[in-house]
């Protein structure tokens, strides 16, 4: 597989050099909503199992994970009209969701003992000005999650990755604060598709089909430059 963080670097240099080219300069002072921006995520998230078979054993098994989203992103935004913003955006980030018992029942996700791990997105974002100060917005883009399935045979522990290929798409408020910092609370669904074993002393396994789906909410909040 290819690297995805390299992946992840090349879509978004690429996407950023595009629409530097393309937009206009404008005075920071002039517009909160366009320009580099930096920001903190922190939210809720839950991922869902994507196998047709259930194997629920009593019904408090709902084969999911669940736990809290943290991260940092990046983002370029620009003007595509006095009430239209576009721009380019890129996401690192993990959760504390993991599979646990409940009430005595496993909640084995489908495959196992799992614990998601980093999340890498990379995408484009458009935006509608509500108000002066408010930003209403919809994004799309890829994501590269990794997930660490874990097992034991009673003596000894191992832990195995999981990468995962898909898309993201979301929708969002972002209010400005100023003219250099903003706050937002957004919604955001990926499905992985595709995936591969990454295997700690040996090659990574062939690619094969999966399909999950992931569900967060998170707040935001960061500054412009």
């Amino acid at each position: 597989m290819e690297l995805p963080i390299n992946k992840f670097l090349i879509v978004l240099a690429s996407g950023s050099a595009l629409v530097a080219i393309a937009s206009p300069a404008m005075a920071k002072d002039a517009d909160p909503f366009t320009g580099a921006r930096v920001g903190a995520i922190v939210g809720y998230d839950v991922t869902k199992a994507g196998s047709s078979v259930d194997n629920d054993t009593t019904s408090s098994d709902d084969q999911s994970i669940e736990g809290a989203v943290y991260g940092a992103d990046v983002g370029y935004d620009f003007a595509a009209s006095p009430n239209f913003v576009l721009g380019v955006e890129g996401e690192i980030s993990d959760s504390t969701a993991k599979t646990e018992y409940s009430r005595g029942d496993f909640e084995g996700f489908g495959i196992g003992n799992v614990k998601a791990g980093r999340d890498l997105y990379a995408g484009v974002r458009a935006g509608f000005r509500a108000a002066p100060s408010t930003l209403v917005y919809a994004k799309a883009g890829y994501t590269n999650a990794r997930f660490d399935v874990r097992s034991s045979d009673g003596t000894v522990d191992t832990k195995t990755n999981i990468d995962t290929d898909g898309y993201r798409l979301g929708a969002g408020v972002e209010q400005a604060i100023g003219s250099n910092a903003y706050a937002k609370l957004e919604y955001r669904y990926s499905n992985y598709s595709k995936g591969e074993v990454d295997y700690v002393n040996g090659p990574d396994s062939g690619r094969f089909k999966l399909d999950t789906d992931r569900h967060q909410v998170v707040v935001g909040a960061g500054i412009r430059f």
